[in-house]
C-alpha cells in the first residue's frame, strides 16, 4: 500500500516530465508569413562563408546549391555569372560579398531574394574508434526588395549515418582508419555537401523553403507541414 501511495503522489510530476520531454521533441512549425507575402521568383546564391578548415568547402557547397532551389521552382542565377560580376565590382571573398547591402545586390542583379549560406562543418575527421565525413550548413533567405529575412534553416549530413559499429573494438579501429583514408582521398566531403544542400534547400520538407512559382506545388505548400 505504501508503494502504491508513493507512486500515486508522484504521478502528476511524472506526467509533467513526460509532457516537457514531448514538447522538446516536437519541432516548432516555421512562421512563413513574410515568405508568403514576398513570394520571390528569383534567388541569388551568394558564395558561402566557410568556418571549416577545408578551403574547398565554399565552392563545393555553392556548386550543389543551385539544383535543389531550381527543382523547388526558382530561377537561380548562374554561379559563373555571379562570380564574375562580383569580381568586376572588386568583391572576391564571401565575407565581403555577404556585407553588401541588399538594395545594392538588387540593383546589380535584379534578383528578388539572396541566399546567405554559412558552412559550420566540412570534412573528414578521425575520432579513435570512429571516422566520418560531416557537412553542416546554415542558410537564410533575404528579400532584396525590403531587406527582410524570409526564411532560415540548417542541415547536416554524415557518411556515418548508416553505421552499426559491429565487429568489435579492433574492427571499429581498422574501419575508422580505412574510412578516413578513403574519404579523404576521394573527397567525400563534396559528396556529403550535396546531401546537406539537398536537405537544406529543398522545398516540401518540414520547415524548409516554400515552392517557387515554377513548381506545380506553388502556393500549395506549407499547409500540410504545419
Amino acid at each position: 500500500m505504501k508503494t502504491q501511495s508513493f507512486i500515486a503522489k508522484r504521478l502528476p510530476f511524472l506526467a509533467l516530465a513526460l509532457a516537457t520531454l514531448g514538447g522538446c521533441a516536437t519541432q516548432q512549425a516555421y512562421d512563413y508569413t513574410a515568405f508568403r507575402a514576398a513570394r520571390p521568383a528569383s534567388i541569388l546564391v551568394l558564395p558561402p562563408i566557410n568556418q571549416s578548415p577545408d578551403i574547398k568547402a565554399s565552392y563545393s557547397m555553392l556548386s550543389h546549391a543551385m539544383l535543389p532551389l531550381a527543382e523547388s521552382g526558382y530561377y537561380v542565377f548562374p554561379v559563373t555569372l555571379v562570380d564574375e560580376t562580383f569580381k568586376q565590382n572588386g568583391l572576391t571573398t564571401p565575407t565581403d560579398i555577404h556585407d553588401v547591402a541588399p538594395a545594392k545586390l538588387r540593383e546589380i542583379f535584379g534578383a528578388d531574394a539572396a541566399l546567405y549560406i554559412n558552412i559550420k562543418d566540412y570534412g573528414t575527421s578521425y575520432k579513435v574508434i570512429a571516422s566520418e565525413t560531416r557537412v553542416t550548413a546554415e542558410a537564410r533567405l533575404v528579400d532584396l526588395r525590403t531587406g527582410k529575412q524570409l526564411w532560415h534553416g540548417s542541415a547536416t549530413a554524415s557518411s556515418a549515418e548508416s553505421d552499426n559499429n559491429s565487429g568489435g573494438l579492433i574492427g571499429m579501429l581498422v574501419k575508422a582508419v580505412v574510412r578516413q583514408i578513403i574519404e579523404t582521398v576521394s573527397e567525400q566531403g563534396h559528396v556529403i555537401a550535396g546531401l546537406t544542400s539537398s536537405r537544406l534547400l529543398s522545398a516540401g520538407v518540414p520547415n524548409g523553403i516554400l515552392f517557387g512559382p515554377r513548381s506545380p506545388q506553388y502556393q500549395k505548400d506549407g499547409q500540410a507541414l504545419r
